[in-house]
């Protein structure tokens, strides 16, 4: 079972950006497509991104296509999600998850298996 701690979040403004990480242990890392949701307060935990094993391929909500990027260190066990342009409707909490597969297999979070602890992002207008 990986274990998934992510980190980097903050308070920004309208405008800015962030990084965020998610360290992993364990040796199946590098195996698996990563994704990363987000949940904003009351309402439903939303797929964000994800990439695939070898992070050839990436796939983005809509809402955030153009303004965030996700990608992967697989030497150092980590994946990250780079968020420019925010907005205040990107506050939430960021969570990082492990996918089923090598390959992305949808956007539900029932695709995800290990998750992490989440990060609170805030944006600021």
């Amino acid at each position: 079972q990986v274990q998934l701690v992510e980190s980097g979040g903050g308070l920004v403004q309208a405008g800015g950006s962030l990084r965020l990480s998610c360290a992993a242990s364990g040796r199946t890392f590098s195996s698996y497509a990563m994704g990363w949701f987000r949940q904003a307060p009351g309402k439903e935990r939303e797929f964000v991104a994800a990439i695939s094993w070898s992070g050839g391929s990436t796939y983005y909500a809509d809402s955030v296509k153009g303004r965030f990027t996700i990608s992967r260190d697989n030497a150092k066990n980590t994946v990250y999600l780079q968020m420019n342009s925010l907005k205040p409707e990107d506050t939430a909490v960021y969570y990082c998850a492990q996918g089923g597969g090598s390959y992305y297999e949808g956007d539900s979070e029932f695709d995800f298996g290990s998750w992490g602890q989440g990060t609170q992002v805030t944006v600021s207008s």
